[in-house]
């Protein structure tokens, strides 16, 4: 009879202890993986919506500009320089050593415009990257084309006019190719046109008033990449938005941390079940032990027994608490993340790592009572027969 099959039996004689010691284990491993497995799909959840979040880098003209405001109460500003970016110098932005990094570039340039006798900021903007730049734009009708207009909520409300009117701009008719639904945001209160019609309306030909960068993904180098742009386009005041990124990245980040730590006093629990349990089967099996040694059975061969049934129990509970665990995650991901874009993935790392865990906190919690039992003295353990 092998090694193998000895510790078998023993295992399948004491079904009570064996269950006891798996359930420990199971608890434990099921425990770490759920929460492992809930942090990293919340972490790939938020770094999707950050990806998503819209401009997150704005590039402005530098300016002597001294606004002076109290209380939230504006009472003018002196400005001493103002120049506005030269269209043309934004190609610079894609030579710059982070330039992959960048999702979409949108110039944006700004005026006041005569819309029906009334004075209402223009903005125009390059429409075919306002989806990355303002995903939660809502558009009742559609994009405005060549001599076209896009009308804030509040535009439309005050003005009383729908998509497919027909308006006076600084003494030209122009039709409202759609309206935003209401942002919340001072879009509400512009009127959007295309880049180039703006800039004929407003007399600023080649140049725009400021620029929209996304790029605040989750592997992006901001503090590098503001810095590179700085330099590209040394006229500029380049700004980062990342505040509410940061936020939630070091929230997200604190949470990570505490529950490693409530993994690790997890693990040790079920190392303590594992220890406690074991001790005891070392105990109860006096006289089996003192035989074994009787016939022959050396140190080594008491110890790998005991090794054996500890691995043997530790392999099934990784196994079983990895797809508890996983279940666990998917369950609380749906309970307390209703509206998360994806699922729990079954990471086979994950699963590796959990049967590797498991492995090693049952050898290792099982090394003493092995010790215990080949140290036994055969002589004391066939007395107490």
């Amino acid at each position: 009879m092998t090694l193998k099959e000895i510790a078998v039996r023993n295992l399948l004689r004491r079904k009570g202890k064996a269950a006891f010691v798996l359930a420990g284990l199971v608890v434990g491993v099921a425990t770490v993986v759920a929460i492992i497995s809930f942090v990293n799909a919340m972490t790939s959840d938020i770094n999707h919506k950050l990806e998503q979040y819209g401009a997150n880098i704005l590039v402005v003209p530098k300016t002597e500009n001294l606004t002076l405001t109290y209380g939230g109460l504006s009472l003018g500003g002196v400005s001493f320089e103002m120049e506005e970016i030269r269209q043309a110098d934004l190609s610079r932005i894609k030579d710059i050593k982070n330039a992959a990094n960048v999702a979409a570039l949108g110039p944006l340039v700004l005026g006041v415009a005569e819309l029906n006798d009334r004075r209402i900021l223009m903005a125009g903007i390059d429409f075919s990257v306002a989806g990355i730049l303002k995903p939660w734009w809502k558009i009742q009708g559609h994009e405005p084309g060549n001599g076209e207009l896009l009308l804030g909520a509040e535009v439309a409300r005050i003005l009383g006019v729908q998509p497919g009117a027909s308006l006076d701009v600084n003494g030209k008719q122009l039709s409202v190719a759609g309206v935003l639904q209401p942002t919340g945001s001072q879009d509400d209160q512009l009127i959007f046109t295309r880049l180039d019609t703006a800039q004929a309306f407003l007399g600023k030909a080649g140049r725009v008033s400021m620029v929209e960068i996304a790029a605040l993904c989750k592997d992006c180098p901001i503090e590098d990449m503001v810095l590179q742009i700085s330099e590209a386009l040394p006229g500029a005041k380049v700004m980062a938005i990342q505040q509410v990124v940061k936020s939630r990245m070091e929230a997200l980040a604190q949470f990570k941390k505490f529950s490693y730590g409530i993994s690790g006093v997890i693990l040790l629990i079920g190392s303590l079940v594992v220890l406690v349990t074991m001790m005891g089967s070392v105990r109860e099996r006096t006289e089996e032990i003192g035989i074994f040694r009787a016939i022959g059975f050396r140190r080594r061969h008491v110890m790998n027994i005991v090794f054996l049934e500890a691995g043997i129990v530790s392999i099934l509970a990784g196994l079983i608490g990895y797809l508890a665990g996983f279940g666990a995650a998917a369950v609380a991901l749906s309970l307390f993340s209703p509206g998360h874009s994806g699922s729990v993935p079954l990471d086979g790392t994950l699963a590796a790592l959990s049967v590797a865990a498991a492995l090693v906190v049952g050898l290792i919690s099982s090394a003493y009572p092995a010790l215990l039992a080949a140290r036994m003295d055969p002589n004391d353990a066939l007395r107490a027969l």
